[in-house]
């Protein structure tokens, strides 16, 4: 196949006029090409966003990226896309987006999006009057686990929350009780930390949503020289009528002559 321009748009009309290249809310505009971004990225991660040009076009605000030669699952998933509102089988990043892309259009009427390109032959439509589902998508479990990443922003006027920056470079937010924060007695903004989180969590994405601090964890491990004198001790014991230690767990494993 030869490379391929994707135009991704975003059709709103939900404030009253219709948004364009000319005027869109900003929050509007960057959640859409947050999302325009992970949909192209995907899982698998063939398309390099920050490698990709784009141009922004009317219709409402469509993103067109340049030719995308080598992307083949981006493809396939868009061919499926057009014979099936099922999303068992698309990338789960795309899935997410497609998830909740259909979520908005739903709740708000005059919101669609629309996914065209040369090869397909008519556009993909998100919008009030398609259904684009999964028939697992109901895949998110509680869990409690432990997260570390950098304190990027803590506190808040009205809700306390911490903004956490992941090892993967994704920024989680954890929502939390003041008293939480109040009672910490160290400064652990723009440092790496250990939580405690209890989150909603997407076996498939492996995606964290509604998170919630339990606690900041210590963690620095080290050496307690009692505990391992006492463990030396006990071992030197143990193997006390042992002559030679290491010809008999050869004899044991059958190395021995």
């Amino acid at each position: 196949m030869e490379a391929q321009r994707i135009t991704i748009a975003f059709v709103d009309q939900s404030s009253g006029y219709e948004a364009t290249p000319q005027r869109v809310k900003l929050s509007s505009l960057a959640s859409f090409a947050s999302d325009v971004e992970t949909f192209l990225r995907g899982d698998t991660k063939e398309i390099d966003p920050t490698q990709l040009d784009v141009a922004i076009r009317e219709g409402s605000v469509a993103i067109e990226t340049a030719p995308i030669l080598a992307a083949p699952t981006l493809f396939d998933d868009l061919k499926a896309l057009l014979h099936s509102e099922l999303l068992d089988k698309i990338d789960p990043k795309r899935r997410s987006v497609l998830e909740r892309w259909q979520k908005t259009a739903r709740s708000a009427r005059d919101i669609s999006f629309r996914i065209s390109a040369p090869f397909l032959g008519s556009a993909v439509v998100v919008s009030v009057d398609s259904d684009f589902h999964a028939n697992d998508a109901d895949q998110w479990v509680q869990v409690e686990r432990y997260v570390r990443g950098e304190i990027q922003d803590l506190g808040g006027a009205t809700k306390a929350n911490a903004h956490i920056r992941l090892p993967d470079g994704t920024l989680l937010r954890v929502s939390t009780d003041k008293e939480v924060l109040q009672s910490e007695k160290v400064n652990r903004l723009y440092k790496m930390a250990m939580l405690r989180i209890r989150a909603q969590y997407n076996v498939l994405t492996r995606e964290l949503r509604d998170a919630r601090l339990m606690e900041f964890v210590e963690y620095a491990p080290s050496l307690d020289e009692d505990e391992l004198s006492r463990l030396t001790k006990r071992g030197a014991q143990a193997w006390k009528d042992v002559p030679d230690a290491t010809a008999w767990v050869d004899e044991l494993r059958g190395g021995g002559d």
